[in-house]
């Protein structure tokens, strides 16, 4: 059953509101309804390992399986199987538990609700609540699922009135139904606020929604007021949000990474195709039959299931994904939550981070210093004031609330005055438009409206003499210019003129690891930007203690400020930071920096910031972010700081090096086996023998496995696929593999026996030969500035003693055969066997080709030109695009109707400014 498309009975919504829904119910409506979260169910663990044999690289290995079975080589068949079953499982246990690893730690940031059931209330999982629950919605939380409002939580008699308005409701619905897009401004109110509701990542308002009785309060938005109770009308899947994931959900996002793969298996069946058509052409010249003598390799049939094999890197999919999947698991020991896998390649690639201030630069911990007092103001009364300004909510206090109240202690008169009987009528948090806090508050019959904010909102409300106002501000130049923030107290007795108070002086250090950690990120090629919504002199106070920079603006100038177009982009790009920044500022931040060739990593913690963590290359959110962020955001911290960051960047591009080390090989060694293997066909009518080349496929994938766990190293630049430079070295690297394996052959034909010393096998000794250079490979691409893994040490080692096993022993060589020109066959074994001595010579010469490789690797690496190549302009200007859309986004299109003679147009004119339109 679609859950997105169950229709809740009407009798569900009969919940009585003290006793809520019996337990006994949970489970039958769970089964309709299914859990309250938008992720789908657990993965079919059997469907999922047999995703491992899909793709268009696996489906070559499954014709190739088909062919071996056709031509009855029995052994390729089983091996070819026991390959894709190698990779299949390893692939499937390695990601399952790297999920494991990560879903553990996703159970600590699980959203939880307050739930009435079976008459009391209970804290459960958010993803247990189903249609009918009453929860307890309260200010500070996310909301756990479409709830459609009862009755403030300290006034349940107001329940009736709820079932009246209900079933007023009811009999005006046939008469009316109302469009399901239309709004619900024009809707008539029942009785008063109930609680705010801040909608922004839903419409982008930047100020809380006032929501009444019968009011539908949204999944993942956040409660910025009041306390309350409502019912569950919807699960997740079905809610205003579920029904939006779910529009999208159809176009699955494979991200850039699968983009990637996806060209390079391509790329390769390509080049296998043009290798196998070679191959039959000189098969040709040779009177090769197509199928025939069944017991060789040398027929065309052979020719194509050789180099199927050898030139489609089954592995190649397998090892990638598992690569980031056990990534992942290193991620999460670093408490880096990875919500999907795609996001390491962006982290490893970005090269901006704009960060907040609080938590992740500083260390969060604020404290009160000495504040300023207004002449005849007692310094007790402002705090007790201030504190009232405060919500009262202890649960979820915000960091200046907090430490508004706690620097209480320090004042014991104002806590006397705090005890005198004060009752809270109304609270309006903090939004962005007045910048500050009000509270109306009644004590002795007394109405007294207290006020906490903004230095500037706070003078604005009182009307008193230049000389204090100057004095005011003056004071609040010299708090920012040491880096202290400020907050401006007031108060208004019934309806008096406002007082102002004074102002409280807040200082939050920077962490002492932030200035070492900004020096490595800069040296990591990362660009960090500073995101508050301090004044600009505490914010350029706060970058000079941290060596940030001190080219920080007021966020104003990027909206308000006249700039436009480059001018605007260049701004941006330049920046060390931003001061009063609003949600929307962090997201036209993030859009001009991608809009520049810049890939993005924003940090939030707000429901406020979901958009810009959305909009972002790789959206972070910090430790302690709320529900909704975390939902947004790629990767979630579950500790705090910039250092944090920065670790898991490194660790981002450590596993980006796994990767592009792993490709380099795979694609060399296909190049390296269909170069040989072609020209050997044609030139002198020889291959390897089908069964050793699927030992050879099953080694290389064997020893590579473990490249999962390497150690990698990290490179000092935000890192990038560079594609061409990828093939270039990966083909050179496969033509020198080529030509060693060639200076081996040809040395037989010599009649001193070339390598071969006392007795060997051509097959056994050229088997040796290229498993030997093909494993070791890896130590070449994966680059020296880190030791290999134990793990990968010992999956290679144990590979190439079976390989040499195979040459002594002369398992699978087959019989002798003649070649043209002719090899001397005086040292030629007729069992196969090949001499100890013989294969000493085969490793130490290996071993000098290995050499070899990895010094012309280094010095590939080394010329400018090839290091940079495919990289993209991370700093790109298009001057005449960025005015034009500069100038379209003030114009707008205006229709006129001419009343007279009943005709209308429309035409082109400047659009409205935000004051015109409030007007």
């Amino acid at each position: 059953m679609d859950e997105s498309s169950f229709e809740v009975p009407d009798d569900w919504l009969a919940t009585e509101l003290k006793q809520g829904i019996r337990s006994s119910e949970v489970d039958g409506r769970r089964k309709h309804a299914g859990w309250n979260e938008l992720t789908t169910e657990k993965e079919n663990m059997f469907l999922k390992f047999l995703s491992y044999f899909t793709g268009p690289i696996l489906y070559v290995m499954e014709i190739a399986v088909l062919l071996a079975a056709g031509l009855r080589d029995w052994i390729d068949f089983g091996v070819i199987i026991a390959i894709l079953l190698l990779n299949a499982g390893v692939g499937w246990y390695q990601e399952k538990q790297a999920a494991d690893v990560v879903a553990s730690l996703k159970g600590d940031i699980a959203l939880r609700a307050t739930v009435v059931r079976d008459g009391t209330e209970q804290d459960i999982k958010a993803r247990e609540l189903v249609p009918g629950d009453i929860v307890i919605l309260e200010e500070g939380q996310v909301i756990p699922a479409d709830a459609r409002l009862i009755c403030a939580y300290d006034n349940p008699e107001a329940f009736e009135e709820y079932k009246q308005v209900m079933a007023e409701e009811e009999g005006e619905e046939p008469k009316e139904k109302k469009g399901d897009d239309e709004d619900d401004e024009g809707d008539k109110h029942h009785g008063v606020s109930i609680i705010a509701c801040d909608q922004s990542a839903i419409t982008g308002e930047s100020l809380a929604v006032d929501k009444y009785m019968a009011d539908t309060c949204y999944y993942t938005t956040g409660c910025k007021r009041g306390k309350a109770y409502g019912i569950v009308t919807a699960n997740a899947r079905a809610s205003f949000v579920g029904r939006t994931a779910t529009l999208v959900q159809g176009a699955k996002d494979q991200g850039h990474f699968k983009a990637i793969m996806n060209s390079i298996g391509t790329a390769l069946l390509v080049v296998v195709v043009l290798w196998i058509l070679i191959s039959w052409i000189g098969g040709f010249f040779h009177h090769l039959n197509l199928a025939t003598p069944e017991d060789s390799s040398n027929n065309l049939l052979h020719y194509v299931l050789i180099l199927l094999i050898v030139g489609v890197p089954v592995g190649l999919p397998v090892v990638t994904t598992t690569t980031l999947a056990v990534g992942a698991a290193y991620l999460a020991k670093e408490k880096a939550i990875v919500q999907k896998l795609t996001a390491i390649e962006s982290l490893a690639g970005v090269d901006v981070l704009c960060s907040d201030k609080t938590g992740t630069l500083t260390a969060n911990q604020l404290s009160i210093r000495e504040p300023f007092v207004s002449e005849d103001v007692d310094v007790n009364w402002m705090m007790a004031v201030a504190a009232l300004a405060s919500s009262h909510n202890i649960k979820s206090l915000d960091p200046i609330d907090k430490v508004t109240i706690l620097t209480l202690k320090r004042y014991p008169k104002a806590r006397e005055i705090l005890e005198q009987g004060w009752r809270t009528e109304k609270y309006t948090p903090f939004d962005p438009v007045s910048k500050r806090i009000t509270s109306v508050c009644v004590c002795d019959g007394v109405r007294y409206t207290c006020a906490k904010g903004a230095p500037k909102a706070i003078l604005a409300l009182s009307n008193c003499s230049p000389e204090t106002a100057k004095l005011f501000r003056e004071k609040a130049a010299e708090f920012a210019r040491r880096g202290f923030r400020s907050l401006g107290v007031a108060v208004q007795k019934n309806d008096e003129p406002w007082d102002l108070l004074g102002m409280l002086s807040m200082f939050d250090p920077p962490r002492d690891d932030t200035a070492q950690t900004i020096a490595e990120a800069q040296f990591l090629g990362l660009q960090v930007k500073m995101l508050t919504g301090d004044a600009i002199a505490i914010a350029k106070e706060t970058c000079k203690m941290l060596a940030l920079g001190t080219k920080v603006y007021n966020s104003d100038r990027l909206i308000h400020g006249g700039l436009s177009g480059t001018t605007q982009h260049d701004l941006v790009e330049r920046a060390d930071g931003f001061a009063e920044v609003f949600p929307e500022h962090k997201y036209q931040v993030v859009e001009m920096l991608q809009q520049r060739g810049h890939l993005t990593a924003m940090t939030g913690d707000g429901v406020n910031d979901a958009p810009s963590l959305k909009k972002s290359d790789c959206g972070i959110a910090v430790e302690g972010a709320s529900e909704a962020a975390q939902a947004a955001a790629d990767i979630v911290f579950l500790a705090p700081g910039l250092s944090t960051i920065v670790s898991a960047i490194k660790i981002a591009r450590q596993i980006f090096q796994r990767m592009k080390a792993y490709i380099q090989y795979r694609i060399a060694l296909c190049f390296h086996l269909e170069i040989y293997l072609v020209t050997s066909m044609v030139i002198i009518n020889e291959t390897v023998r089908v069964d050793l080349i699927v030992f050879l496929a099953l080694f290389a994938d064997l020893a590579t496995i473990a490249v999962a766990y390497d150690n990698a190293h990290y490179e000092a630049r935000p890192v990038e696929w560079q594609l061409p430079k990828i093939w270039i070295i990966s083909v050179m690297l496969g033509i020198l593999l080529a030509i060693a394996t060639w200076v081996m052959r040809g040395s037989l034909f010599l009649p001193s026996g070339g390598f071969i010393q006392n007795f060997g096998n051509i097959q056994e000794v050229l088997f040796l030969e290229i498993s030997l250079t093909e494993n070791w490979l890896i130590f070449v691409t994966r680059g020296g500035q880190t030791y290999p893994s134990l793990q990968l040490v010992g999956a290679i080692f144990g590979v190439d003693v079976l390989a040499t096993l195979f040459c002594i022993f002369g398992w699978l060589s087959g019989p002798s055969y003649e070649t043209t020109p002719r090899t001397p066959m005086q040292f030629i074994d007729n069992n196969g066997r090949t001499s100890v001595v013989t294969v000493v010579v085969v490793w130490c010469y290996s071993i000098g080709v290995t050499i070899v490789i990895a010094i012309v690797y280094f010095l590939m690496n080394k010329i400018s030109w090839l290091d940079n190549l495919g990289r993209k302009k991370r700093s790109r200007q298009d001057t005449s695009m960025e005015n034009i859309l500069a100038h379209l986004s003030k114009v707008a299109i205006e229709h006129e109707r001419d009343e007279t003679k009943g005709t209308s147009r429309f035409h082109l004119t400047t659009k409205a400014t935000e004051a015109e339109m409030d007007e």
